[in-house]
């Protein structure tokens, strides 16, 4: 990789109809995340002088979504073609001598290794004035073309629209990326024209003006995946199941066993240690850490949590952000915790909720326990100690605390704290009526014959 500093021009001002959605396209999600912080984390990564995101329609909904990271503005109030959306730039680029990538919002896997590539093809022996990143897809269909020779020198660059028939037969295709010193890109964009079938200021045309110049340009290739764009809700759906099949791949190849993988699905930031087992249809949201030997049984649901090595959880569990799976420790079926931590090796096998509570080590949380930390208007944490057993079918009213070694019998309401080693019996003495059920079932059916 050259020295020489770096800047992106990431073009998100379309207005994205035919998502048919109120939701800026490049702010639709692949695998968790819009696909336009796909992009900028992507380039964040080649350590950038200066990100500039051109912005159009909804242009408030990206500026929000950009806010946290070091990004710059620029706005295309009119769509008057990709050229014209990187002129936009200039502004935000000013005072900047280096090298400018030019990527697209709604095509956000383009790998880093890649931007590296361009970028050190555009200072090769041969000095190209632009580097375009080309590819060859199944079906080129009204993709703009590419007439380069073996070694990657461009003779032609042709939109599908202005192609002839033996240009639109060249199966080497235009994804739209590129790089381009800063020193020739704004001098160049401000000769493009729009005399072309749709009147538009065509990127691609600085091309063949640098070539008008005595300046050749050069093409370098990679795969049709990387550089597939969105437009619709289709082709969101057909890109995010090629995200998961790489994504899931990569799991296995390091270390963790899918038994079903078509079934799982991860998160763009999913961790997953080594002898990990995941069982079909789990589901992985943002935010989730799984340490080796893990065991995820079906139907389960996580989200912003962290499960330590030698847990199991689920099947038919749910574990919201702020969840942490101790080391051994169990979460079993039909198990929702939320900011809560289940300790070391304790156990909660059986539809309990465990809300704003810790629970120490080798505690064991009987089925139907909840923790009701909730009361309409503030939030109030649990506290059980290690050692601690809660029978089935409890519920403790936070404030509480469990003590460590302490027992709450099965269908108590606790609302006051328990001391370590105490059991704490909340119910009415059990009462029996002798015959009162047979006699209570002749009367019954006395009453119904008498209708």
């Amino acid at each position: 990789m050259t020295a020489r500093p770096v800047a992106a021009v990431i073009l998100a001002a379309g207005s994205g109809t035919r998502m048919k959605s109120d939701t800026h396209k490049v702010l639709h999600p692949i695998a968790g995340r819009p696909m336009l912080l796909h992009l900028v984390d992507t380039v964040a990564g080649l350590s950038p002088e200066r990100t500039v995101v051109v912005v159009g329609a909804r242009r408030e909904q990206v500026e929000a979504a950009v806010a946290p990271h070091s990004v710059a503005m620029a706005h295309q109030a009119e769509q008057l073609g990709t050229g014209h959306a990187v002129a936009q730039a200039e502004a935000a680029l000013a005072g900047f001598a280096g090298d400018v990538l030019i990527l697209y919002g709604d095509v956000p896997l383009v790998s880093a290794e890649t931007m590296r590539r361009m970028v050190e093809r555009l200072h090769g022996a041969d000095s190209p004035a632009a580097v375009v990143l080309g590819f060859r897809p199944a079906d080129a269909g009204a993709y703009g073309r590419v007439i380069a020779d073996a070694d990657g020198r461009i003779a032609k660059m042709v939109e599908y629209k202005d192609a002839s028939p033996e240009e639109r037969a060249e199966t080497l295709c235009n994804s739209g990326l590129m790089a381009v010193r800063s020193v020739d890109l704004f001098a160049l964009l401000a000769r493009v024209g729009n005399d072309n079938a749709a009147g538009e200021y065509y990127l691609p045309d600085i091309v063949m003006l640098a070539a008008g110049d005595g300046r050749a340009s050069a093409v370098i290739e990679t795969d049709a995946v990387e550089v597939t764009g969105v437009n619709s809700r289709a082709e969101l759906a057909a890109l995010e199941a090629q995200w998961q099949q790489a994504r899931r791949a990569r799991a296995m190849a390091d270390g963790a066993t899918l038994t079903a993988p078509e079934t799982v699905w991860f998160a763009h930031d999913t961790a997953i240690g080594r002898d990990v087992t995941i069982e079909p249809n789990v589901v992985f949201g943002p935010g989730v850490s799984v340490a080796d030997g893990v065991a995820i049984r079906a139907f389960s649901h996580i989200e912003g949590a962290t499960i330590a090595t030698g847990a199991t959880v689920g099947p038919y569990a749910r574990l919201r952000p702020g969840a942490v799976v101790g080391e051994g420790a169990h979460v079993g079926n039909f198990v929702e915790m939320k900011k809560a931590v289940l300790g070391k090796g304790a156990k909660a096998n059986h539809l309990t909720y465990l809300g704003d509570t810790e629970v120490g080590a080798g505690a064991n949380i009987g089925a139907g326990t909840i923790t009701c930390n909730y009361d309409g208007f503030f939030k109030y944490r649990t506290q059980i100690g290690a050692g601690a057993f809660i029978g089935s079918n409890s519920a403790l009213v936070a404030p509480v605390s469990i003590g460590d070694g302490a027992i709450v019998a099965a269908g108590s309401v606790v609302t006051q704290d328990v001391a370590a080693d105490a059991l704490a019996l909340v119910r009415p003495p059990q009462t029996a009526k002798p015959g009162w059920a047979k006699r209570f079932r002749a009367m019954m059916t006395a009453r119904k014959e008498a209708k």
